[in-house]
């Protein structure tokens, strides 16, 4: 049996009672869901290393808590620091307009959304988008004049079936 087929058929009978033992730990499923996953990607990064365990399981146990342990005192630490800061600021624009544009935003592809909102949002010139997010100018270009087509395509579709819109029609990117 090759170490890939080790990890699969260990995946496939432990995986669920790993998860809940850390459902256990954790009372979060979620948490515990990622913390198991974790634990398996730490032993496809050296298949080898864990085909020769004893007990695959019981390692892959301790990592899973492990991780659900660093990730919870990371997660205090953070909560400490944002008692510090204060609330959380409140967000600019809830009307109907900016969250429809919010909405289209989410359909496009990513690398086409992130460009978008480097560019209109953020407002970064192309050659610092290209700079961050390590793609040429012109593949900036690109995705901006793609994703500005698919957006007024998406908001004009939903001008359609009877959202809110402004008095011209159109929703300005940068509101």
């Amino acid at each position: 049996m090759s170490d890939g087929d080790l990890i699969s058929e260990l995946y496939a009978g432990s995986f669920r009672r790993l998860v809940v033992q850390l459902y256990a730990v954790t009372g979060d499923l979620s948490e515990a869901q990622e913390a198991v996953q974790e634990a398996f990607t730490r032993a496809l990064a050296a298949p080898g290393r864990f085909a020769r365990l004893d007990n695959p399981e019981a390692w892959l146990r301790r990592v899973a808590v492990n991780v659900a342990r660093s990730r919870h005192r990371r997660r205090r630490v953070l909560d400490r620091l944002l008692l510090r800061i204060g609330p959380p600021p409140a967000v600019a624009d809830r009307s109907p307009d900016h969250l429809a544009l919010l909405a289209a935003m989410r359909e496009l592809p990513e690398g086409q959304r992130t460009a978008l909102a480097l560019h209109y949002l953020v407002d970064l010139p192309v050659d610092e988008i290209a700079a961050t997010l390590g793609v040429s100018a012109g593949t900036v270009k690109s995705r901006l004049s793609r994703g500005r087509q698919a957006l007024a395509a998406l908001l004009t579709d939903s001008d359609v079936s009877g959202s809110t819109s402004t008095s011209t029609g159109r929703i300005d990117v940068r509101s």
